[in-house]
């Protein structure tokens, strides 16, 4: 009966083969697979609809008003936030080419660099930190219903608390995020092939949400001019630091999207598809976004004669003032059922995706995308999110120890592929679980020591290394004021040193393809791993060709090369005895 079980509870494409070894078959299953031509169905467009869908949402909103709460002007502000979305557009593009070439989720591509067992670390790593951001943006969704509920029921506000003091949250705040939470059920439960549509409907409804709050905050604050003529009220370093902090928190922000890129990246029909739409896209909307955010936040002080950060609390303040006002309810109503809509996008797109493609890498055995993207969903909300949204300092604090951990991970792992491995990932190795000791045939690149690279978590350490003691200082401890500073950019340190210390261990310990420091070695990526195989190919069989070619897709030419002479990906390769 337990054996019956365990098979119904298997996830199809993970079953166990003759003659393969347990460990072997705990390394795929169908999800985990590189993505088949028919299935690619990402466009450039989709890519530029998706940022539009993305960089619409309250979280970006927050980010730009800690800025201006924090003592930047408005232009201040937005020159911070745009050079921080600069670098997060380069971030993310030189990350979502690996999985437009190889047709490969940020698990897959973690195998490669950390060893197909030492990848389940960072694998775990990022899926927590998108567990706790899912529910991070629940709260914040939550807070919408309440939003949407008083404007209907302006009774709703005033529900009895019948939660203790040391909960930290009320009752109503806490029904609020559980409606939110369970309406986001049936969008957690799509394959990410299926999400398209959802991420259309976003960059139509949100952008007319979020311009009306706009023009409403103008109209309020009577005209552009008195929120504008605010000063700044930092000057010298202070200013300098605080300037720097806003740009890291926008780098922060979308730490997680610039490494869990190629879960979507993967489903692109060329490597183009991924490059200039985003590289557009993603600082324009953000941008725009921001802007809008940097207003709104900066009305408030002209309206109210009060900062209020947080744009769902602008429009709670609404509510206070005319509970009863018919143009007033209708107003918050649609503006925050926008934002509900913006809010359950941004939480699949970056936060139940990435962790269900993680969690599904994790235990490919028993948990599949679906599977994961629920988990994903259970933790966020069993891991009490409003504690990180008492204040903006709290807020902008979560975000830099969110980008400590991740920044280390996606240093050591660009550094492999575009400097040590100028662009070749054995495609069969990364899913055999041989050492190649007894049968040196069966591909083994990736196993390194015991399936850890010991290199690469040698690297990952250094670059947290680098910022903890400021992070311990956040916390509490008493610290210097150079490491409170040195944690502010975290990213940037974490992603440098991890990546040289990374490159240097490799050039004294040679990983097998790698090239050397000395080498001036051309770049070997192909335009598109393919396999010979593909048409008329079922995704849920996890056999592939008998032998792996490369052609140029999207060239117009029937041309094919191997740059680097590598096995295919057949059921044998599976197999490890």
């Amino acid at each position: 009966m337990i054996k019956s079980l365990i098979n119904a509870a298997s996830i199809r494409g993970s079953e166990r083969r003759p003659g393969e070894t347990w460990s072997a078959a705990m390394l795929r299953n169908a999800d985990l697979l590189p993505v088949p031509p028919e299935r690619r169905t990402w466009s450039s467009l989709n890519f530029v609809t998706f940022w539009i869908s993305d960089g619409l949402n309250l979280n970006t909103f927050m980010i730009a008003s800690t800025a201006v709460s924090a003592g930047l002007s408005w232009s201040q502000a937005w020159g911070a936030i745009i050079v921080g979305y600069l670098c997060v557009a380069l971030a993310v593009v030189v990350c979502a080419r690996i999985g437009a070439v190889y047709h490969i989720s940020f698990p897959i591509i973690a195998r490669s660099t950390f060893g197909v067992w030492g990848a389940i670390w960072p694998i775990i790593n990022r899926a927590g930190m998108a567990c706790v951001w899912y529910g991070v943006q629940s709260y914040i969704g939550g807070q919408c219903v309440t939003l949407v509920l008083r404007s209907m029921i302006p009774s709703y506000n005033n529900i009895p608390n019948g939660l203790p003091a040391s909960a930290g949250v009320t009752t109503r705040d806490f029904l609020s995020f559980f409606l939110f939470s369970l309406f986001s059920l049936p969008l957690v439960c799509l394959h990410p092939s299926q999400v398209r549509f959802f991420f259309n409907l976003k960059s139509v409804v949100v952008p007319i949400a979020a311009f009306a709050f706009f023009g409403w905050s103008i109209a309020d604050a009577k005209g552009l001019g008195p929120i504008v003529k605010q000063p700044a009220t930092l000057r010298g370093s202070e200013f300098g630091w605080q300037f720097t902090a806003s740009l890291m928190s926008c780098i922060s922000n979308m730490a997680t999207l610039a490494l869990n890129i190629p879960d979507l990246s993967r489903m692109a029909k060329t490597t183009r598809a991924v490059t200039w739409s985003q590289l557009i896209s993603i600082p324009l909307t953000f941008g725009i976004t921001s802007f809008l955010g940097i207003i709104i936040a900066s009305s408030s002080t002209v309206i109210y004669g009060r900062q209020i950060w947080n744009p769902v609390d602008l429009l709670g303040e609404r509510l206070n003032l005319a509970p009863y006002d018919a143009g007033t309810r209708a107003g918050v109503f649609f503006i925050a059922f926008a934002f509900i809509i913006g809010q359950m996008g941004v939480n699949i797109a970056a936060n139940s995706l990435s962790a269900g493609h993680d969690l599904a890498a994790a235990c490919p055995r028993f948990i599949n995308i679906r599977r994961g993207s629920l988990v994903a969903a259970a933790v966020g909300f069993a891991m009490c999110p409003w504690n990180l949204l008492k204040d903006s300092n709290n807020f902008a604090t979560y975000l830099s120890a969110y980008s400590l951990f991740l920044s280390s991970i996606s240093g050591t792992i660009m550094c492999d592929y575009y400097l040590v491995r100028r662009g070749v990932i054995h495609m069969p190795s990364l899913y055999s679980a041989s050492s190649g000791k007894n049968d040196p045939t069966k591909p083994h690149k990736y196993h390194y020591l015991g399936g850890f690279n010991l290199r690469a978590f040698a690297a990952y350490i250094s670059g947290i290394a680098m910022t903890v003691t400021g992070f311990a200082g956040v916390l509490g401890a008493n610290v210097s004021l150079a490491a409170e500073r040195m944690y502010i950019i975290a990213y940037p340190i974490g992603f440098l040193v991890s990546g040289l210390v990374y490159l240097l261990l490799c050039h004294v310990f040679p990983v097998e393809d790698g090239v050397l420091l000395s080498e001036h070695k051309r770049f070997l990526e192909p335009v598109s791993w393919e396999a010979e195989s593909w048409e008329g190919h079922d995704p849920s069989n996890a056999a592939f060709s008998d032998e792996e070619k490369v052609s140029n897709i999207g060239t117009g030419s029937e041309e094919k090369k191997d740059p680097a002479p590598q096995q295919a990906i057949s059921s044998e390769y599976y197999v490890s005895k």
